[in-house]
């Protein structure tokens, strides 16, 4: 386990993961919205990003925590190309949502270290329909990805928090 990637809709914990996978296996965390917003949910210029993320993805060791890039071709098969272990954290859609409402009253204009510099948590009605349509839109892509990888790459789909902590328990 080198190269990892955590996926999956808002909410999952995607980078409470990656922290943890991080100080068990000393593997450097990537967060990808800053690779991809700038300040205030300003979205960055996509021929910026993607040179940003190449430089990441050519290095030899990272976590990346973060879906940009799932379903979308070309980009994606360079993104799991080089990943040799994807995390797709998996929960019910409730909870996700649960999750999401609860980070933006607990950390409401609070900057978290996972953001991209000068955004804040924030009520984004298009953010929390994405996590809720996340099962009928992005799932279904996820799971493609995964068949389409899972012999070459080590894949593990978490759908709870004791699926985490076995997940864990096994680093």
């Amino acid at each position: 386990m080198r190269r990892v990637a955590i996926i999956g809709s808002g909410g999952t914990g995607k980078s409470t993961l990656a922290t943890l996978v991080s100080q068990r296996t000393g593997l450097p965390v990537v967060h990808l919205d800053p690779l991809f917003w700038r300040r205030e949910w300003t979205q960055a210029p996509r021929d910026e990003s993607l040179r940003d993320f190449d430089a990441v993805i050519a290095r030899d060791r990272w976590i990346l925590d973060g879906n940009f890039l799932v379903g979308q071709s070309g980009k994606e098969d360079a993104r799991f190309g080089r990943t040799d272990t994807v995390i797709f954290v998996d929960p019910p859609r409730t909870t996700c949502l649960w999750r999401v409402l609860r980070r933006l009253v607990r950390d409401r204009n609070a900057l978290r270290p996972d953001l991209p510099e000068g955004c804040t948590e924030r009520l984004d009605f298009s953010f929390l329909r994405w996590v809720w349509s996340y099962p009928q839109t992005t799932r279904p892509r996820v799971l493609e990805l995964l068949e389409r990888i899972h012999q070459r790459v080590d894949t593990y789909r978490l759908f709870s928090r004791a699926d985490v902590k076995r997940f864990l328990d096994s680093l």
